[in-house]
C-alpha cells in the first residue's frame, strides 16, 4: 500500500540517524517497526504511531543539542534547524497519516469520533 511510504521512510530516517550516532539496537528496533507496518492490525498501527510520534520529538531534541552546540561555537545554525525541523514535521504527519481512511481500513482502526452523539 502506498500511503505506507512515509511511515516507511520516517522509520529509514530514523534508523540512519541511529546508525550513524552508533546506537545498533535502536537500527534493530527501526527496521523491526518498519515490518510491523505489514501487519494488518489495530495494535500494529497504534505502536507505529507512538514511535513516529516519539521519532519527532527525538528529531527535535537533535536539533536543539546540535543548534546548542553551533550557537556556542558561533556557527551558523538556521539551516540546520530548518532541515531537522522539517524533518520532525515530516515524521509527524506520517503518524498522522494513520487517520486516512484507507490505513484506517487496512488495520481495522474504529473511526475517529468528533465526540459524543447529541440526541
Amino acid at each position: 500500500m502506498w500511503r505506507l511510504f512515509m511511515p516507511a521512510f520516517a522509520f529509514l530516517l530514523l534508523g540512519a540517524s541511529f546508525l550513524r550516532a552508533g546506537n545498533e539496537a535502536m537500527v534493530v528496533a527501526c527496521l523491526g517497526l518498519l515490518a510491523l507496518l505489514s501487519v494488518p492490525r489495530p495494535w500494529a498501527a497504534r505502536i507505529a504511531q507512538a514511535a513516529l510520534v516519539l521519532g519527532a520529538l527525538r528529531w527535535l531534541w537533535v536539533a536543539w543539542s546540535i543548534g546548542a552546540v553551533r550557537a556556542a561555537m558561533g556557527a551558523p545554525y538556521a539551516r540546520m534547524a530548518l532541515i531537522l525541523g522539517s524533518v520532525a514535521l515530516f515524521t509527524l504527519l506520517a503518524a498522522l497519516l494513520f487517520r486516512h481512511r484507507r490505513l484506517r481500513r487496512f488495520y481495522r482502526l474504529e473511526p475517529w469520533s468528533a465526540g459524543p452523539s447529541a440526541g
